[in-house]
């Protein structure tokens, strides 16, 4: 397998790693009697550097690779293309 790598992937790691950390966190409280809204918040913080590192890696996937793929295209098809990365951005 050929090795895949971007420029933003290790920006995807670091937001990667932060969530492991704060997922790390949130066990430990749990296991220490927390109140609720403390370890819901850090729950907040996990999901939210993972759906972050997601989007990115989508928008960097959909800019490169699928790029890369399809070359050359007309403007209608660019316009479609174009489209797919704006509702991608809501995944």
């Amino acid at each position: 397998m050929n090795e895949h790598r971007h420029e933003t992937h290790p920006e995807i790691v670091k937001r990667l790693k932060r969530a492991e950390g704060h997922l790390r966190s949130v066990i430990a409280m749990i296991e220490d009697g927390r109140p609720c809204l403390d370890i819901t918040q850090q729950l907040h913080a996990v999901e939210k550097a993972i759906t972050n590192a997601k989007r990115t890696l989508i928008q960097d996937h959909l800019d490169h690779c699928l790029e890369d793929t399809i070359g050359g295209i007309d403007r209608h098809q660019r316009l479609a293309l174009d489209g797919l990365k704006a509702i991608a951005k809501y995944l």
